[in-house]
């Protein structure tokens, strides 16, 4: 892989942030907990993992992380959301009590697809990952409702609900591409790192 002296952080407040980190080694990419604004520092790309979106919202500003994560986002570094992270990444957000970071132009709704006990896996067809589907983990899952001018729908259920999407250095997922053994949608993102 080109990506020599690249390092990727992964916010590491709460949830599933250590799969991430091992998908990252898997990769033989450096990955950094991220949990405080000088964590940021040098990084070129960054993961907000699945977890519980307003407990991470709340950690964020707490933590004085919202702003300068804004600023790096502003300045052209990579970002993928996955499930809670793509919550966080919306510009609007159905039954979510905070202000999303709104980096990318969609509209989500929180735990679309039921309760925990609602969980499931699905062969999703993501052309831009090649032609085999990927076996995606939704657990609580949010979908996309709405997309912007400039955003790309990468991935849709068979009922046309929106799961993936990309806009420009930003990758938002409703699934947890880290509880698999597939790497695909972490090279991927790794690709819009250089």
């Amino acid at each position: 892989m080109a990506l020599k002296g690249k390092r990727v952080g992964v916010l590491a407040l709460q949830g599933a942030f250590n799969e991430h980190l091992s998908v990252l080694r898997r990769l033989k990419i450096e990955g950094v907990e991220v949990r405080r604004a000088a964590d940021l520092e040098g990084l070129s790309g960054l993961i907000i993992p699945g977890g519980e979106s307003t407990s991470m919202g709340r950690l964020m500003a707490d933590t004085g992380l919202r702003g300068p994560l804004l600023q790096r986002a502003a300045a052209g570094m990579a970002i993928m959301g996955t499930c809670a992270g793509m919550i966080l990444l919306a510009r609007h957000a159905t039954d979510y009590p905070f202000e999303p970071l709104g980096l990318m132009d969609i509209t989500v709704r929180r735990n679309a697809f039921g309760r925990q006990v609602d969980s499931f896996e699905a062969a999703v067809a993501i052309p831009a990952l090649g032609p085999a589907p990927f076996p995606a983990v939704f657990i609580r899952a949010p979908f996309i409702e709405k997309i912007g001018p400039g955003v790309e729908a990468l991935a849709r259920l068979e009922d046309s609900r929106i799961v993936a999407a990309r806009q420009g250095k930003f990758l938002a997922l409703a699934f947890h591409p880290e509880l698999t053994r597939d790497l695909r949608c972490h090279a991927f993102f790794t690709r819009m790192l250089e």
